[in-house]
């Protein structure tokens, strides 16, 4: 019982996000004698609950309904991987067409899967980043030492003193480590970083404020854009436009100017990530937050909403946390350099907010918990052996990576391969978000899980996007979608405005991702997917089936079917083999009464 405890504690909502067991109007406090009773009493109250769904509707557990399900699964599921496995042999006959994207593996007797360059390239740097996650709040502990500004000192001090106190060291290390950290990352473009990071301050602080929103939308969007056409803005270009034509057709004919050569220097010197633009569209998030927190923050500059509300500043609710404007003097350039280049979520979030990350700053949150943190470390490293052991033992990436003739497949074995292909897709894009926000726990800022469901347990289409890139999800809903104006179908009018809402949401979507039209058509769908689980809502409203719960529940599993293929098609567009792929798949599927069956049948 202890090990299955331990499982039990390891795999618990509250150890994966706090957010997910407590309310985000509610403070957490893990430590209240008064939260212990409230948290006790609401399990009576859900034990209570249990007993009265008990009686009006028996546990199913050991029906011959949940029996049947049981035996299926426990054919289906083994016959899925292996289906995945068969055609991942060296002795299948399309083994040699991607062979050569498969590297050495460490199971004896495998290769590993390495064709995803995303993953690739973290399982190459992974060894650098658990020395950074080490390392770094180590150095956080040292400059605290030098200070001499450690936790007995600030215990020592009035509450509003030492949380101004505990702020000030935290950001003065967080600006001096980012500097040195975009040196490092970048080497000398770093000043461009910093070049896009002083204009965009510049737009929220010193531009009147009613030009503020609009202009801080254009200048980020239009970042995305440039950085795209001109790939980082090598120096060398640079140097070749203010060289003018002389310089140009000198370097034709004698040889490069001396300002050619040494931008092309300074491209030689592009530190760890010479492309500093690949990644850069999770800073341009923090950068639109700062400007629109800023902008907001000046309409409570009268009077603070923590004294209004009567609220105490160390323990605020994740909401509150979010909402209420960090104080004035909290919008400096160093405050901010410290926000955005904020080392353990500078690569790929999770986003956090410029209003949380100061609030996380001035008092430690509730949340952070060492036994916690240690759990979810633990959670890390069975996702990361669970990622080896796939790529070790189906080869879905690099058999859709090596245009493969979907035709020579069978149509479970192309189903199979798509459906696979995904869960690889998952878990490379969780294993970075996890690393990184596991960093951030570990420095004592507790920033938003970014996926909290796996890609097969998303039955309702608008459901998935509220657990897929989760942190990104909120920060959608709080810049874009609310400002917009949210969703509501009850008329035509407003069903057609929540519609073109959703447009506007998904293109930027699209566009921050990457600017090709694979993912502005993916966007598209995704909305074009929604409408069917909004309509169903309103044609079969559930108090009307009330007294036909296993009829309603029957007609849901159907809708869920057709939720999950429509994710499955508009993800296999947008990240895996685009629109033409999807194509090939769906006509390898049906081309005869076998694909058919297996479609129904899976």
């Amino acid at each position: 019982m202890g090990l299955l405890s331990f499982l039990g504690d390891v795999y618990d909502l509250d150890t994966l996000d706090t957010r997910l067991t407590t309310p985000s109007s509610v403070p957490y406090s893990a430590k209240s004698p008064a939260a212990a009773d409230e948290g006790r009493s609401k399990k009576d109250d859900k034990r209570s609950d249990s007993a009265q769904a008990a009686q009006t509707s028996p546990s199913r557990w050991a029906t011959p309904e949940f029996i049947l399900y049981y035996a299926l699964l426990s054919y289906i599921i083994p016959k899925m991987f292996w289906i995945a496995y068969s055609v991942s042999r060296p002795s299948d006959p399309r083994y040699h067409k991607y062979e050569h994207l498969l590297d050495d593996g460490w199971i004896p007797g495998r290769k590993i899967d390495v064709s995803d360059p995303q993953y690739h390239l973290l399982r190459q740097n992974f060894g650098a980043m658990a020395g950074l996650l080490l390392v770094h709040p180590l150095l956080r502990k040292a400059w605290e030492y030098v200070w001499n500004i450690g936790q007995s000192s600030l215990e020592t001090k009035p509450a509003a003193e030492a949380a101004g106190e505990r702020k000030r060291q935290r950001v003065s290390f967080d600006f001096v480590f980012a500097l040195i950290f975009l040196v490092v990352l970048h080497g000398f473009s770093a000043a461009k970083v910093l070049l896009i990071l002083g204009i965009n301050h510049k737009i929220a602080t010193q531009l009147p404020r009613k030009y503020v929103p609009a202009t801080t939308w254009v200048f980020n969007i239009g970042i995305l854009l440039l950085n795209e056409i001109y790939q980082g803005y090598k120096f060398r270009n640079i140097a070749l436009f203010f060289s003018g034509p002389s310089a140009k057709v000198e370097n034709l004919v004698s040889g490069q100017s001396s300002l050619v050569q040494l931008g092309e220097w300074l491209d030689s010197h592009g530190g760890l990530m010479s492309r500093w633009e690949v990644l850069f569209n999770i800073t341009v998030l923090r950068l639109i937050s700062f400007n629109l927190d800023y902008y907001w923050s000046v309409d409570h500059r009268s009077a603070s909403p923590i004294e209004k509300k009567q609220l105490d500043p160390a323990n605020l609710s994740d909401r509150d946390r979010v909402s209420i404007p960090a104080p004035a003097s909290d919008f400096t350039f160093r405050n901010y350099v410290a926000y955005a280049v904020y080392a353990p979520l500078y690569l790929t979030g999770p986003i956090l907010t410029f209003n949380d990350y100061m609030s996380q700053q001035r008092y430690r949150s509730p949340t952070i918990s060492t036994p916690r943190t240690l759990r979810y470390g633990l959670r890390f490293i069975v996702i990361a052996l669970t990622m080896e052991l796939v790529l070790h033992f189906d080869y879905v990436s690099a058999i859709s990576k090596a245009s493969p003739d979907w035709g020579s497949y069978t149509p479970a074995q192309v189903s199979m391969l798509s459906f696979f292909n995904l869960h690889v897709i998952w878990l490379k894009l969780l294993l970075p978000w996890r690393f990184f926000r596991l960093w951030a726990l570990v420095d004592g800022i507790d920033p938003p899980e970014n996926l909290v469901r796996c890609v097969s347990n998303n039955f309702s289409t608008l459901s998935f996007w509220r657990s897929w890139h989760r942190s990104y999800n909120r920060w959608l809903l709080r810049y874009i979608y609310i400002p917009l104006g949210g969703a509501n179908f009850r008329t035509y009018r407003d069903a057609a405005r929540s519609v073109a809402t959703y447009l506007m949401v998904f293109t930027f979507v699209a566009l921050w991702h990457d600017i090709n039209m694979k993912l502005i058509i993916w966007s598209w769908l995704i909305v074009l997917f929604f409408l069917p689980e909004i309509g169903a809502k309103y044609l079969f409203p559930k108090r009307k089936w009330e007294s036909r719960p296993t009829a309603y529940r029957m007609l849901c599993c159907v809708g869920a079917v057709g939720n999950v293929l429509m994710m499955i098609s508009a993800n296999l567009v947008g990240f895996a083999v685009g629109a033409d792929g999807l194509k090939e798949i769906v006509e390898g599927i049906f081309r005869d009464y076998s694909g058919k069956f297996e479609l129904v049948w899976r």
